[in-house]
């Protein structure tokens, strides 16, 4: 089965949490603070491994995580650091942010790889909130959550040249033909239920991978028969070789059948019109290909600019041309050396290409809510997960450091008073403001 699109959720890992510890040594009286900072949570990393060519295993895991640090350590020692997680992904694999829509690789090189959730870091020991006034504090920090957010996996045929036209017009049995692979052949519409790829060799010393690419429709750009699960895998490769059946053998015209499927390519992504394309006029060994081939070249003219367009004729029943045609796609291909890349695929502009945002901001609003209030901050929010709320002096600094940043003044100004509950994040606690605050009181 092939597959080539999975959503899956990913998770960096935890950090580790920092400790309250003292040092306890003989004739020490007075040991001071030695709480270890916590480790690292390990990142997840995909990684193009050009061994695979389906998304399959994503279709039975859905779930990557990272490894936790280890909790900081007595003796002021800091926490291992979790190893980083690698995950194997096949080349040609766009990975979007399922939420924003956002790209965030294009994955098509081997061993290429991308940091797809951040590990969180270590919460820090007691050691680090010893000062002059408080000397001995008892105050630790939780590691910080690892990044996590659901993202859908794409995968777009990395191909050098891809075989396009009508269903039954002879892809299958013309990549049989030149190459090792072996697809289903049948005589019926869709034989081809997913891309078929072959590697092609040219006999001077050059090859290339090939890329039978299943039947279009007319409407296909609006996902009408294989729709969108062919036109994204055509994006990727650099020669387009158009079969047509030149011997109208279903009852067809071949020049509609070229005029349709190029239509279907523009309206799906107009960059592939501009893209090399070589004309495969398929089955001249029937009655009647001569004389549509001479018709087709004198369409062709009187539309465009048919010196755009080599036109070769073939046989794949008598591999007549296939000699010729396997030529001229490798001459194409080495005179359009260049990757194709994530921007010239459909509807890119739609969409923006990631960037790590820094996660100190710590901006915030404040809102009435039902009876209460409440406080809007991501930073705020992320800041709070890393207080150990069973400890009096973590919340005492919290409150502090809430008082400085005006989140209590900002409250007070929209009609707070002390006793009001507000909330932030999942946290909910009473409001008092001036020397004695306490949030559990």
């Amino acid at each position: 089965m092939f597959v080539d699109k999975a959503k899956i959720y990913v998770k960096g890992g935890d950090g580790g949490d920092g400790i309250v510890s003292f040092r306890r040594e003989k004739y020490v009286e007075f040991g001071g603070p030695a709480g270890g900072d916590g480790g690292r949570g390990g990142n997840l990393i995909f990684e193009v491994d050009e061994g695979l060519r389906t998304l399959m295993d994503f279709r039975y895991q859905k779930h990557f995580k990272g490894d936790n640090g280890e909790r900081g350590k007595v003796k002021s020692m800091i926490g291992a650091g979790a190893e980083h997680t690698i995950v194997k992904i096949p080349p040609g694999t766009v990975i979007t942010d399922d939420d924003t829509g956002e790209v965030l690789a294009d994955m098509t090189t081997h061993g290429q790889q991308v940091i797809i959730a951040k590990g969180g870091r270590g919460g820090r020991g007691n050691i680090r909130f010893a000062t002059a006034s408080n000397p001995a504090p008892y105050i630790a920090e939780n590691g910080e959550p690892g990044e996590e957010r659901w993202i859908v996996l794409e995968l777009k045929v990395m191909a050098d040249v891809g075989l396009v036209g009508f269903p039954s017009v002879g892809k299958s049995t013309l990549l049989s033909v030149v190459s090792g692979a072996r697809p289903k052949i049948g005589a019926y519409h869709f034989t081809t239920l997913s891309p078929n790829l072959g590697v092609v060799d040219v006999s001077d010393g050059r090859s290339f991978v090939m890329a039978d690419l299943p039947g279009l429709i007319e409407g296909a750009h609006e996902g009408v028969g294989l729709g969108h699960e062919f036109l994204r895998h055509v994006e990727r490769t650099k020669v387009i070789i158009h079969v047509i059946d030149m011997a109208g053998s279903e009852g067809r015209d071949p020049f509609d059948d070229w005029l349709k499927i190029n239509q279907e390519l523009k309206l799906y992504n107009e960059q592939l019109s501009d893209r090399p394309q070589i004309i495969a006029a398929n089955k001249m060994d029937m009655p009647e290909a001569e004389e549509q081939l001479q018709l087709f070249k004198e369409q062709l003219a009187e539309y465009t600019d048919a010196e755009k367009y080599e036109i070769i004729p073939i046989s794949s029943l008598t591999k007549a041309g296939i000699q010729q045609l396997i030529y001229k796609a490798a001459d194409v291909l080495d005179a359009n050396e260049e990757p194709i890349t994530v921007e010239q695929v459909a509807d890119i502009e739609e969409r923006k290409v990631y960037t790590y945002r820094s996660k100190n901001e710590m901006t915030f609003t404040v809102q009435k809510e039902n009876e209460g209030y409440v406080v809007i901050s991501e930073g705020i929010e992320r800041f709070m997960k890393r207080v150990d709320l069973n400890s009096y002096d973590a919340v005492m600094r919290f409150a502090r450091i809430m008082r400085k940043m005006g989140v209590d003044a900002a409250l007070r100004k929209i009609g707070a008073r002390d006793g009001d509950n507000v909330r932030v994040g999942d946290f909910e606690f009473e409001f008092f403001e001036g020397s004695d605050y306490n949030p559990y009181d």
